[in-house]
């Protein structure tokens, strides 16, 4: 598919704008390396080399102990046959990620109290949380839970919006007035009473919330795309298609829509970013993913209850700027980039 000479001058001014372009290179490798994520934080080995034999346990089953000659049935602990083949100094070895703790594991030694600070040695770098998990290992699988959640989101949001603000603004009308009455008595409806009420009613997950939250959040683009539609089905082009013969579906879709698209597309970044705060804010505040699932939230609630653990709060803290910011710039340079009145002459 050819990428039209429009299309190429709006993506030379995005590599244009270093800040926004380097932000989103930077979120790019953020978001791979979130969902390779096993490969880079985890408590199973990437590779075991053991009698000859190659093992690789990190998307595979789970291996007992005995399958590496160790006493018991349960899970391998691979750090400590790592250590094992270290010491014995023979062909056998395991080469674990560098972060070799997952998200859920408990390290606690019996002479020291949870959390811990940073160390090196013992591979914790950013210490440990207040039930001796490391603290790395709940960011990364927490930015990724957080990402993948403002982005079904943000689709489920713009797949309601979107459809509705069309339709209100080109077929107007009784179907117009009637979505706007709607749209004002239930953006007076609290959001956060209702997440409580189903809160104390069941235990929500990961689809709960995108479904209460996408019940509360598709009325703004709504409102965005309804005004947009209003404008664009009076221009010429539309009376042209309409005159030809075109279904109301084709001209929405075929003519209005790709000549919204650029105002949809700078929305998305901050659509994004409104999401990851929302996701924090309720695991903070307890109504959020049930534990204990990684979570941003969740660590920014034990920063406040344990303030001499100060690496829990800078490190979800300083998480949570950089993310955030990077989303700005590059929602900055789209909408420099595809701004519309950048790219059109006015006769």
């Amino acid at each position: 598919m050819a990428i039209s000479p429009l299309t190429k001058r709006k993506l030379r001014r995005f590599v244009g704008i270093k800040r926004g372009y380097y932000a989103f290179l930077l979120l790019t490798t953020l978001i791979v390396a979130a969902c390779a994520a096993e490969l880079l934080v985890n408590n199973r080995a990437l590779v075991v080399h053991y009698q000859g034999h190659w093992y690789f346990p990190t998307y595979g089953d789970i291996l007992p102990g005995h399958t590496f000659g160790l006493g018991y049935d349960y899970e391998t602990n691979y750090r400590e046959l790592a250590e094992r083949f270290r010491l014995l100094d023979g062909e056998d070895w395991a080469w674990l990620p560098p972060v070799p703790y997952n998200a859920f594991e408990n390290d606690l030694r019996p002479d020291t109290l949870p959390p811990e600070p940073p160390s090196l040695a013992r591979r914790h770098y950013l210490g440990t949380d207040a039930s001796g998990r490391d603290v790395l290992a709940r960011l990364v699988y927490g930015f990724r839970i957080a990402i993948f959640f403002s982005l079904g989101l943000m689709a489920a949001t713009y797949v309601v919006g979107i459809s509705l603000g069309c339709a209100m603004g080109y077929y107007g009308g009784w179907f117009d007035i009637l979505v706007q009455r709607i749209i004002e008595i239930w953006s007076t409806v609290p959001f956060l009473y209702v997440v409580i009420i189903i809160s104390s009613i069941v235990v929500p997950n990961f689809w709960w919330l995108i479904a209460i939250m996408v019940i509360f959040g598709w009325m703004g683009m709504t409102w965005t795309v309804r005004t947009v539609t209003y404008k664009e089905k009076t221009r010429d082009y539309v009376l042209a298609a309409r005159v030809l013969g075109a279904s109301d579906l084709r001209i929405i879709f075929r003519h209005i829509l790709p000549n919204t698209i650029s105002l949809i597309v700078t929305y998305i970044p901050f659509s994004i970013s409104g999401g990851i705060v929302a996701l924090t804010s309720l695991d903070y505040l307890g109504f959020g993913l049930p534990p204990p699932t990684p979570s941003w939230g969740e660590l920014l609630q034990q920063a406040w209850a344990n303030f001499s653990a100060w690496w829990i709060g800078f490190s979800v803290i300083g998480a949570m700027v950089t993310t955030l910011v990077a989303v700005t710039f590059v929602g900055e340079a789209i909408r420099e980039a595809f701004d519309p009145k950048m790219h059109t002459v006015y006769e």
